[in-house]
């Protein structure tokens, strides 16, 4: 279908559902986009080829059919503008030109992105869009991008209330609408002028925090606002993945289908952590539906980082049809300290597909530590009990069935083929065939981990966690009749 017969066919659905069922904005991004950025890993060192050989990459070790469709294209890309006024490419990184990545992009089945910024300059100081709002998004459309990173650098002040910015903003969201082309929206402001209360009627999504870097707790004096604010004038970079979690917990369910809260990109495989802080952060972003962008060189990728970011049944939590993210339902310090200070220990939960409840157990402290939640906690309702408690529950732990380093290691190395085997078959789900959404109402194993247990009406469950890790679990209720999903 060509773009704007596409374009025009989402926009007449669109018209046809009933309000409570009308997605933002222009349609796309239902579920939390996931994808490839370059910048985490490379920076400004970008050109053509990174592009088409990540996109060959991920193919390959099968994140594309695991769900990782948008290969995104950030800053430094650009060598300024022409006589007219419009966009050039840098032809010593793209000799090819834009339109020919995105051919290769697309054939490759993935869709491609790239960045501009809603100032003069973009954040490495090329030209931004900032009063070129309409000419650049016909540039974009006419090389067949479906992703814009929208950053906040040079904006020439005008920011400083959510009126200002958010209308800065949408003067390119009604931009890329009359482009005539289906382009993901996805704004970088850094949550200055609080853009989760306008947001989801400007974008696809929204950074609500300064920019992450590879470590799970570390502070940084350029991340000046503490985890626990809910606005920051200056928010800055450097913030660790603790310091974004407790930034969002507060206005996380904001986030609705279609128009979700951005904690920035993964750092998963980029080495500043270890693999239980990366499991951590992987299950967060998807549990509270932050787009999933992985960051990290995949042709350098290892097994564990491997085997992370292809975990399905982490991955159905992020695209789970419902698109409710998960809340934190409590929040306690504990006595292991390490040298950052004081640790915590934190319980998140929120309803599932087709009933099922998750549960998430961080253990931010120093040591390992057993944890428990009661069903009270887990079902919390604002009056009354909630009828859940009263129910008893299967549990099954999401990352009880990673693949193991061996597998990965060889998907790596080449020497299995995705798709073939029982050893990988075992292991990844191919979304590109079967939606999640569809694979959740079949009660596809791959997506509900391993069953471990059961808690009674009225019970608590508990689990070891180990130092700065998690216990991601998915609760289905109990019956005599119900579906128990068999160990993989």
């Amino acid at each position: 279908m060509r773009a704007s017969s596409l374009f025009t066919t989402i926009t007449a659905f669109m018209a046809s559902q009933k309000p409570e069922t009308v997605y933002p904005i222009n349609g796309l991004g239902v579920t939390p986009a996931m994808g490839w950025n370059n910048w985490n890993a490379f920076a400004c060192s970008v050109n053509e080829d990174l592009l088409i050989s990540t996109a060959e990459k991920m193919a390959a070790f099968g994140l594309r059919d695991a769900g990782y469709e948008y290969i995104v294209l950030d800053d430094c890309w650009s060598l300024g503008r022409d006589s007219k006024g419009n966009l050039q490419h840098d032809p010593a990184k793209f000799p090819n030109g834009m339109k020919y990545v995105a051919e290769k992009i697309h054939s490759l089945g993935f869709r491609f992105g790239m960045y501009s910024d809603a100032g003069s300059y973009t954040c490495a100081r090329y030209p931004g869009s900032l009063g070129y709002e309409k000419q650049d998004a016909i540039t974009f459309a006419s090389w067949d991008v479906d992703y814009l990173k929208y950053d906040n650098c040079h904006n020439q002040g005008l920011s400083g209330t959510p009126k200002i910015t958010s209308e800065r903003y949408r003067t390119m969201t009604d931009a890329l609408r009359a482009a005539g082309r289906p382009i993901l929206y996805a704004i970088c402001n850094w949550g200055e002028d609080f853009p989760w209360k306008w947001g989801p009627t400007v974008a696809n999504s929204w950074r609500m925090s300064g920019d992450i870097y590879d470590s799970f707790d570390r502070p940084d004096p350029r991340c000046p606002c503490s985890g626990d604010e809910y606005s920051c004038a200056y928010p800055g970079s450097h913030c660790s993945v603790m310091n974004i979690l407790n930034k969002a917990a507060s206005i996380i369910d904001t986030s609705l289908p279609g128009a979700f809260n951005d904690l920035d990109m993964l750092e998963v495989g980029n080495g500043g952590m270890d693999d239980e802080e990366y499991k951590s952060h992987f299950s967060f972003w998807a549990a509270v539906k932050s787009p999933l962008l992985m960051g990290n060189d995949v042709n350098v990728m290892d097994a564990k980082a491997l085997s992370i970011l292809n975990n399905p049944a982490i991955i159905a939590v992020s695209q789970d049809p419902l698109g409710v993210p998960a809340v934190r339902r409590w929040r306690y310090y504990v006595n292991d300290t390490n040298q950052y200070g004081q640790g915590e220990i934190q319980m998140w939960s929120g309803p599932l597909f087709g009933g099922d409840q998750l549960v998430i157990l961080l253990n931010a402290g120093n040591s390992s530590r057993t944890m428990n939640a009661t069903l009270a906690d887990i079902f919390c309702v604002a009056t009354g009990i909630a009828k859940e408690i009263q129910e008893d529950w299967d549990v099954y732990d999401l990352w009880a069935n990673r693949m193991d380093d061996a597998t990965a290691q060889s998907i790596i190395d080449g020497t299995s083929i995705m798709g073939a085997g029982t050893s990988v078959a075992s292991f990844y789900y191919n979304a590109t065939q079967v939606s999640y959404k569809e694979g959740l109402a079949a009660n596809d194993p791959l997506l509900y981990g391993k069953l471990t247990g059961t808690v009674t009406a009225g019970g608590a469950i508990e689990t070891e966690v180990p130092r700065h890790g998690v216990a991601m679990l998915r609760l289905r209720k109990r019956t005599t009749t119900s579906f128990k999903v068999q160990d993989v």
